[in-house]
C-alpha cells in the first residue's frame, strides 16, 4: 500500500513504518546499557593505560614529567595574569586525537553529522521544503536523530573520560557537501537517499572499527551501536522502495576512514 504525499510516494503503508520504527526503538533501548557499559569499560582502559605509561616513566624520568607539567601550569598562569590569554578557539584547535581516541572522536562526529541531517530534514519538512510530509516518516526521523544523540553522548563521555574535550561540532571534511545536498533537497525520497549514505558509512565505520580499534571496550561499544545503524539503513530502503536484501557479511567499503576528520 502507498500514500502518495505531494507528488512523491511512500513505498510502504504508514502502519508498516510505524511498526519498523518501533522495532528499531526497542533494539536501541535494549542495547542502551550495553553500550554505555562497553563505553565506560574503554573509558576505563584509557585511563588505566596512562597510569601505566606514568608509572613506567619512573624516577629521573617521571619526575622531570611531573616538573614540566608543573612548569607549564606556572606559565600559564603568569601569562593569565599578564592579559596573555589564549581564546577556547585557539586551544582547541591544537587538540589531538590519536591511537583509539581518534576512532572515537570520528564516530562523535559522524554522530553529531547525523543528527544535524536528520534535524535539517524536520526544520525543512516544518517549512514545507519537501511537500507533505507522512507523520510516520517524521516519527521515524525523529526517533532516529535521538538514537544518534545517544550515541553521540556515549562517545563523547570516553573523550572526556580521557582528558579530552567533547566534539560538539562536525569535524569531517565532507561536511560542507552533507550540508549542500540537504538544502537542494526537494522531497522526502532526496533526503532519504542522503541519510543512506550516512547510515551506511556509519554501520560500516563502526563494523571497520572492530577489527582496527585495540581496545576490547572500544570493540564492544562499535559492535553494540553497528546493528542500530544497521536497522536505520534497511528502514530507509523501505523508504525509498528498495528491499533491503540483507548482506552475509557486511561490507566496508562505505566505512569512513579517520583521515576525514578535521581535528
Amino acid at each position: 500500500m502507498s500514500t502518495k504525499q505531494g507528488g512523491w510516494e511512500l513505498p510502504i503503508s504508514e502502519g508498516q513504518l510505524d511498526r519498523l520504527t518501533h522495532e528499531m526503538e526497542e533494539a536501541h533501548r535494549e542495547t542502551l546499557p550495553a553500550m554505555r557499559a562497553s563505553a565506560a569499560d574503554l573509558t576505563e582502559q584509557i585511563k588505566s593505560d596512562r597510569r601505566r605509561f606514568l608509572l613506567g616513566a619512573g624516577g629521573v624520568g617521571a619526575a622531570f614529567l611531573l616538573a614540566a607539567c608543573s612548569s607549564d601550569k606556572d606559565s600559564s598562569a603568569s601569562q593569565s595574569s599578564a592579559g596573555d590569554a589564549r581564546s577556547p578557539a585557539a586551544v582547541s584547535d591544537k587538540v589531538t586525537y590519536t591511537g583509539d581516541l581518534k576512532i572515537v572522536a570520528l564516530a562523535v562526529a559522524l554522530e553529531n553529522q547525523a543528527v544535524g541531517a536528520y534535524k535539517a530534514t524536520l526544520s525543512a519538512a516544518k517549512a514545507g521544503k519537501l511537500g507533505t510530509v507522512p507523520p510516520a516518516v517524521a516519527s521515524f526521523v525523529t526517533k532516529a536523530m535521538a538514537q544518534h544523540e545517544d550515541h553521540a553522548k556515549a562517545w563523547n563521555a570516553v573523550l572526556t573520560g580521557a582528558g579530552k574535550p567533547a566534539i560538539t561540532n562536525v569535524p569531517l571534511s565532507n561536511q560542507q557537501q552533507v550540508t549542500s545536498a540537504l538544502s537542494k533537497a526537494t522531497s522526502v525520497a532526496d533526503v532519504a537517499k542522503l541519510a543512506l549514505q550516512l547510515e551506511d558509512q556509519a554501520a560500516q565505520t563502526y563494523l571497520f572499527a572492530t577489527y582496527n580499534v585495540k581496545s576490547a571496550g572500544g570493540i564492544e561499544t562499535a559492535a553494540t551501536i553497528a546493528p542500530v545503524e544497521a536497522m536505520h539503513a534497511a528502514i530507509l530502503h523501505f523508504v525509498l522502495g528498495q528491499y533491503p536484501v540483507p548482506d552475509t557479511f557486511l561490507p566496508t567499503d562505505k566505512a569512513a576512514k579517520p583521515s576525514l576528520l578535521t581535528v
